[in-house]
């Protein structure tokens, strides 16, 4: 199994920490696309950075940026929605038994259609404005404390329970809608 590797700055600023995050999202699902490719690396390691990404994006990064006024509530709250339909997608393809299946591949474009979507209005929406409106040391500042929470998140690893767990949440929340069954 080939392992791919997550990178782990220790310090940066926040917006270009979050656009190399964008970028080897965009590398690992080529990965994911590719039949001779380690799908199966490729997709740990891609819902693994997902989750770190999104989860310290949520826990600091929007509150951050909206206390600064680089943001407003409902573009916090758009790109959370945002993450939960990731998570929902990125839970879809955890669960495909192989990598070799048409599952696979309808999962794989089900994913890389809500991802790219987000990468470009957060990078529009969210990441312009705090080029412009928040000091590069505050950006410097809010870099570390997303490395630090993305790295926890990292270390604790992730699993298709805590995929299902985040997916299950944003349903009970209201973030995602209720699901059928409940």
């Amino acid at each position: 199994m080939t392992a791919y590797p997550i990178p782990r700055p220790v310090s940066g600023d926040v917006v270009d920490l979050i656009l190399d995050d964008h970028r080897l999202f965009e590398t690992l699902m080529r990965e994911l696309r590719d039949s001779t490719a380690d799908r199966d690396a490729a997709r740990s390691a891609l819902a693994a950075v997902i989750v770190a990404h999104g989860e310290a994006e949520e826990q600091q990064v929007y509150p951050r940026l909206r206390r600064k006024d680089a943001i407003d509530a409902e573009e916090a709250e758009h790109g959370e929605e945002e993450h939960a339909e990731i998570n929902e997608a990125l839970l879809t393809l955890l669960e495909c038994k192989g990598t070799g299946t048409q599952k696979f591949d309808d999962a794989v474009e089900a994913l890389n259609e809500v991802l790219q979507h987000h990468i470009t209005e957060e990078e529009l929406s969210i990441l312009n404005p705090a080029r412009e409106e928040v000091s590069e040391q505050d950006r410097r500042d809010l870099g570390a404390i997303f490395l630090e929470i993305r790295g926890k998140h990292l270390d604790a690893g992730v699993t298709v329970e805590t995929v299902r767990a985040l997916v299950g949440e944003a349903h009970r929340e209201g973030v995602l809608p209720a699901d059928a069954g409940e």
